[in-house]
């Protein structure tokens, strides 16, 4: 399939070519703090989907260790099923066995948190709990979303950033 080979080509060039990335135990680059996001699942349904949009090049960045990507085991598991679903393996014209590479890459750049339920329900949607579970439990810098209205009520009430793909990648590139 040729979504598989530009796949191939795509994490070879990124990954291979570019060196691992920084040490996932660090959020500092020489002397620069990096930011500490967590992604929506629709992110990576996104970034796999096209390689020409904001989310596409935000799973490039992380793999390269641009910034410190901040997962719980819990969103983990959302990003592998969501991400394996029929229809959107059909979207993003991936195998389940490329989605696994592409996930097992970003585990050597995340750093993982572990949540705490006490404090559910915080949105209407329950699956984007653990999306937000994962950026306060994790300390994120902000929550990169397609979808902030949802968010907004619990990212007021915890002081969570929110930030559309596009808006995070300038950020990254003027850090100021």
């Amino acid at each position: 399939m040729v979504a598989n080979r530009l796949y191939g080509h795509w994490l070879q060039r990124v990954w291979h070519d570019a060196g691992k990335p920084t040490c996932p135990d660090s959020t500092i680059i020489g002397n620069i703090m990096k930011p500490r996001p967590v992604l929506d699942t629709n992110i990576l349904v996104a970034g796999l989907a096209s390689q020409r949009g904001a989310s596409f090049a935000l799973i490039e960045r992380a793999l390269l260790g641009h910034f410190a990507l901040v997962a719980s085991p819990a969103l983990w598991l959302e990003y592998a099923s969501v991400l394996k679903r029929s229809d959107i393996l059909l979207l993003h014209g991936l195998a389940s066995s490329d989605v696994d590479d592409i996930l097992n890459a970003l585990a050597a750049v995340v750093q993982p948190v572990q949540s705490h339920f006490l404090w559910r329900p915080q949105l209407r949607d329950p699956n984007d709990e653990m999306v937000l579970e994962a950026a306060v439990n994790g300390q994120a810098s902000c929550l990169v979303t397609l979808n902030r209205r949802d968010f907004i009520p619990a990212a007021e009430h915890w002081q969570i950033d929110l930030r559309l793909p596009g808006k995070f990648l300038q950020l990254l590139e003027n850090p100021s």
